[in-house]
């Protein structure tokens, strides 16, 4: 199959088209390289330097590739940003965004994967989270992401557009290609191996005071791999089953302070530690089922011990202990 992947060159579009392009799929891919890097895109696929909205370069992408479906990965992803800065959010994630689906319905092309998050959902009721909870976001980056999903339902009503939204947890671990590199680092893992490569400062742990096994926040990390191939399983489902929305994650919860040690352990370094404060809004627990992806698509999560992500994630992490700079 023809496939445009959008924000090609980011931590989880690169993957995707490696595996993409492993199981025989033709890839051209879309990237502005804001937060993607250049040494991200798979040699020999040819990646447009280029927004979502540039009707120019989407001419000629559909024009000349003739992409029989499109994953959307491209999107500001900064939570804390989008609070502060709401309007570069809205505008990349939902009007630019728009700009595409507006070329794919010009050209005829009626399959699109979405990448959605788990931040649609705010602070659950009650967890594991199922897809049957009211989303109910409370940043405007999972507004922008709940709000991209009601545009596709109705494109699809008006346009005959078929749609998957794809509600990732938080994406972890590496392949041997390509990591997590984000300036600025926002993610507990990454950051935990730098500071275990660097030595140069605490690794901080907000909290220990929630009511968990050990007083941490747990959270749900899904292996890159398994995330991307959850793109796969989603385009093949669109063949033949209707459209929806699925949660991909471990369905596992790992606290804060079980990923801190199993780092040491991975890494071998003692990692120097601070407990803090409490942030304000973070849940004790977000964890996914993954119930309905396992019975509708056919996905689970293959890579679902934590030894095995961080230590993808650490071995990526030494061979490019600078990231892609």
């Amino acid at each position: 199959m023809k496939i445009l992947v959008t924000g090609s060159a980011g931590y989880i579009g690169s993957v995707v088209c490696e595996l993409l392009i492993e199981q025989g799929h033709s890839v051209v891919g879309l990237d502005n390289f804001g937060n993607g890097h250049q040494q991200a895109s798979i040699p020999g696929t040819m990646t447009y330097n280029a927004n979502v909205n540039d009707e120019e370069q989407l001419d000629s992408i559909f024009t000349n590739h003739e992409p029989e479906a499109v994953i959307h990965l491209a999107a500001k992803s900064l939570v804390g940003e989008s609070v502060t800065n709401p309007s570069k959010y809205y505008g990349a994630n939902v009007v630019e965004s728009l700009a595409l689906l507006q070329k794919m319905t010009e050209y005829g092309v009626t399959k699109i994967v979405f990448s959605s998050s788990a931040a649609v959902y705010g602070e659950p009721e009650k967890t594991p989270i199922t897809e049957k909870q009211a989303p109910n976001p409370i940043n405007p980056y999972g507004e922008t992401k709940r709000a991209f999903e009601e545009i596709l339902k109705w494109y699809e009503h008006a346009y005959g557009l078929r749609y998957i939204a794809l509600r990732y947890f938080n994406a972890a671990g590496a392949t041997s290609l390509f990591g997590e590199h984000h300036t600025p680092e926002t993610h507990l893992i990454p950051i935990i191996l730098d500071v275990a490569l660097q030595q140069d400062r605490p690794m901080k742990i907000f909290g220990d005071d929630y009511e968990t096994p050990d007083g941490t926040c747990i959270r749900d990390y899904v292996h890159v791999i398994d995330i991307a191939n959850a793109h796969i399983d989603a385009l093949r489902s669109l063949e033949k089953k209707p459209s929806g929305i699925y949660n991909i994650g471990n369905g596992i919860g790992f606290s804060n302070r079980e990923i801190y040690e199993t780092a040491k352990q991975i890494t071998g370094q003692n990692i120097p530690l601070q407990i803090t404060p409490r942030r304000d809004g973070d849940p004790a627990i977000l964890v996914a089922s993954n119930d309905k992806a396992g019975n509708d698509l056919g996905w689970n999560a293959k890579h679902s011990e934590l030894a095995e992500i961080i230590q993808s994630a650490w071995d990526w992490k030494k061979k490019f202990p600078h990231g892609y700079e």
